[in-house]
């Protein structure tokens, strides 16, 4: 199985896995292909998906999401309609919620899958049930999205009983909660184990709410404290991630679909086969070039320099 490994290079004497903006230079970037519900509540689906992200679109992490919906919605929400029916796979959002859900025997076998095409498991958990379930299969990573990244029950449970790495988003959030976040971690001494990612809660998303400087806030309030900070976009193309690496993003999420065109209200803000996968091999490349100069001249230009140099003294 795949094991996630975050490359930090570093100037100055930095020592590994410490982050820190002054001598961190660029990073081996992690890409974290969201496929969400976009399954659509079929296993044949989202295998296929896991296969396609793996081997063809080159992705690190392969993320799923997991919710226990009648602990998470109020009767009423559970019984209301689907604010877009057009959306909707089910007579009410409750409906439709649990026709989308896959339980925990499947991801079991979801992880497997992931196992076979050598790609990271993942699934972001929407409370405490889901957060134990999820758990209990031991993942390298569990994500908590932006809608219950206040929700301290689940926090809790996982900084006190879960060893592997905690990805957090921050859509939708006030500074005060952000350290929330981050004070609860360093209680249990798992700072170290939490990435941090900047989102813009939207479907789709415009360029100008993407507010990429935020990048540069959380590294410059959080970075000392937590192992990383990453982004999590759902925009249009992939110029925004470029310029979020540049920034020292280090993990990069983007949902993920087959068919943009499919039922469902992530599909037209995921990525299709051949975006992710321009996205995965331009985050590397950009990442390589952007390697610091340890040799002021270095040996590919040596041969030009004996060729081409001109010495003129006055």
């Amino acid at each position: 199985m795949k094991k996630l490994k975050l490359t930090i290079h570093h100037l100055n004497g930095g020592e590994p896995g410490e982050y820190n903006m002054k001598n961190v230079e660029f990073v081996t970037p992690v890409t974290v292909c969201e496929i969400g519900c976009n399954h659509m509540g079929d296993m044949s689906n989202a295998k296929e998906m896991i296969k396609v992200a793996a081997q063809f679109c080159n992705a690190d992490v392969v993320k799923f999401q997991k919710r226990t919906n009648r602990e998470l919605l109020s009767e009423t929400e559970f019984d209301a309609p689907h604010p877009n029916p057009s959306n909707s796979y089910g007579d009410t959002y409750g409906e439709h919620r649990e026709n989308l859900e896959l339980d925990l025997e499947q991801h079991k076998v979801l992880k497997q899958t992931c196992e076979e095409w050598n790609v990271i498991y993942s699934t972001s958990v929407w409370d405490v049930t889901s957060a134990k379930e999820i758990a209990s299969l031991s993942p390298q990573l569990i994500k908590i999205p932006s809608a219950i990244n206040t929700n301290e029950r689940v926090l809790d449970y996982l900084y006190q009983n879960y060893e592997g790495e905690i990805h957090i988003s921050l859509g939708m959030t006030t500074l005060e909660e952000e350290e929330r976040v981050v004070e609860m971690a360093e209680q249990f001494n798992r700072g170290k184990d939490v990435i941090l990612y900047h989102c813009t809660a939207g479907y789709p998303v415009e360029m100008e709410e993407l507010n990429l400087r935020e990048i540069t806030r959380l590294i410059e309030t959080f970075g000392p404290r937590v192992k990383s900070i990453g982004f999590s976009g759902h925009h249009n193309g992939i110029a925004a991630d470029m310029a979020a690496l540049t920034l020292g993003a280090t993990h990069f999420e983007r949902h993920f679909t087959l068919n943009r065109t499919w039922k469902g209200t992530d599909h037209a803000a995921s990525l299709e086969p051949d975006g992710f996968r321009r996205l995965a091999r331009d985050l590397n490349n950009v990442g390589k070039a952007l390697c610091p100069k340890t040799d002021k001249i270095l040996p590919v230009e040596l041969v030009q320099r004996e060729k081409l140099k001109r010495f003129v003294k006055l």
